[in-house]
């Protein structure tokens, strides 16, 4: 009787689960849980976008990077260009954070936020922002800014903290096995004892800072947050640089110090663009039809360069191999006199074939006797470190950029501001490779330069020697 009720039972809930309609939201996770980490990523780099489009930050981008001495032989002298590559990189930038919170939308409740890659794309073509998601007050921005800092600030210590309990997991594990060839069983129980507490409290911190961190936030609140900050950080970059609809946001146009503490040594308001954004005509005319869409029109600059006949390092692939190879020429030049054979023909390795034969030219035919000449060893000294002044920024800048995004810190934040523009990326191969020649060349005069002077030295020692030994020597 009491098998045939519970049959009777089963039958009823696989009825019932059969005719009931599927739950959408069943789905849908509620609390952030192990996407935690995967958000809080996303939400640093956010955080790194926007420090990077302060005021302070700006201001550098047009009295120092598009300034650079390098920029403007090797990539472009014109500010217009300059502008454009900076833009193109930012909305490229913002373009992959979207992409991640459009993915993590896809499970949120909330139709609106499901739509969310609709409606940011609408925003970014036309400036309609109809559910009023971007930022637009000094307290607004402020205070989910300060949100956006605690909750990664609090994921990582929580990140931290998993990986701790999981070595003390498998301490005790590995201690669990031994405890039968412990020398003395008391021991054995103590260390036991000591790691079951360690776990223990282990346990309670990590369960403290889910409490507080993302873990346990609500999926949709999180994603929320996400899709407003990324909504002010496209007004940020259509003010900043002028383009389309971005009169519908004032404030951000104006000081950002109050978030910015550090902004306040360069006060906003004493520079002479602030009335006005980074605008130029070629930006106006590029941006005024944004009917092939704003990241589109933004971002073309990059596809261009990538995809041209091999003009520029970034295309010829070649910007990161010709940086570190201007890394070594600074690092023999500064200290020529310890350049060995062995290290001189490795340099020479390095080269791509279009160097080595300008180089061979430019040598071909040159005699010298580099000590005869001290005054053109000089000048060519003053040379090296005048070409260096302007191409190694560039090289460093290049090494940096590239190691940050590299395939084992692309989870990680970049450290530092440093845009493509000033780096070799974008640089003229032909102009590249004539700088280059000129420090190998000036490299092979120093170089041989230092080593008749040491060999002089050495004879001209060892002379001395000899004649002093002679007049000393018994009859």
């Amino acid at each position: 009787m009491a098998l045939e009720t519970w049959l009777i039972k089963v039958k009823t809930a696989l009825s019932h689960s059969l005719t009931k309609k599927p739950s959408f939201s069943s789905s849908k996770p509620k609390h952030v849980s192990v996407l935690s980490f995967e958000i809080a990523n996303v939400m640093s780099k956010l955080l790194h976008l926007w420090q990077s489009l302060s005021d302070a930050n700006v201001i550098r981008l047009r009295n120092d990077a598009i300034a650079l001495e390098g920029v403007r032989k090797l990539i472009s002298n014109n500010e217009s260009f300059l502008l454009s590559l900076a833009v193109a990189e930012f909305a490229d930038s913002l373009r992959l954070v979207a992409n991640s919170v459009s993915r993590l939308s896809n499970y949120c409740h909330e139709p609106s936020l499901r739509s969310f890659h609709r409606i940011f794309t609408e925003f970014a073509n036309s400036g309609l922002d109809p559910r009023a998601w971007t930022l637009t007050t000094p307290k607004d921005i402020e205070t989910k800014h300060r949100k956006l800092q605690h909750y990664v600030t609090l994921t990582a210590t929580l990140h931290k903290e998993i990986d701790a309990l999981t070595l003390l997991e498998g301490a005790f594990k590995k201690a669990l096995l031994n405890a039968d060839n412990a020398a003395t069983e008391h021991s054995s129980h103590k260390k036991l004892s000591d790691l079951q507490q360690k776990i223990f409290w282990q346990k309670q911190e990590v369960k403290n800072l889910k409490e507080r961190s993302l873990w346990n936030k609500n999926f949709d609140g999180v994603v929320l947050l996400l899709a407003r900050f990324v909504f002010t950080v496209l007004a940020r970059i259509k003010v900043v640089f002028g383009i389309g609809h971005s009169s519908s946001v004032p404030f951000l146009s104006r000081s950002l110090s109050s978030i910015y503490p550090s902004d306040h040594q360069n006060p906003i308001s004493s520079c002479s663009f602030v009335s006005g954004p980074l605008k130029s005509s070629k930006l106006d005319d590029e941006n005024e039809n944004l009917g092939n869409g704003f990241f589109e029109s933004n971002c073309k600059v990059l596809k261009l360069k990538g995809d041209d006949d091999g003009d520029t390092l970034g295309a010829s692939a070649l910007a990161l191999h010709y940086a570190n190879l201007v890394m070594v020429l600074e690092k023999m030049i500064k200290s020529p006199q310890l350049v060995g054979v062995d290290a001189r023909d490795d340099l020479y390795g390095m080269l791509p074939s279009s160097i080595r034969s300008s180089l061979r030219a430019r040598l071909r035919g040159v005699g010298f006797s580099a000590c005869d000449d001290h005054v053109l060893a000089g000048e060519w000294r003053d040379a090296l470190g005048r070409i260096l002044g302007w191409l190694a920024p560039l090289a460093h800048n290049m090494v940096k950029w590239h190691s940050e995004r590299s395939y084992e810190q692309q989870n990680l934040v970049p450290k530092t501001n440093v845009l493509l523009l000033q780096t070799l990326f974008f640089a003229n191969k032909e102009k590249t490779e004539a700088a280059i020649t000129e420090l190998l060349v000036g490299l092979n005069y120093v170089w041989r330069f230092e080593r008749e002077m040491t060999a002089k030295a050495l004879f001209e020692c060892t002379k001395f020697n000899n004649g002093f030994l002679s007049l000393h020597k018994p009859s």
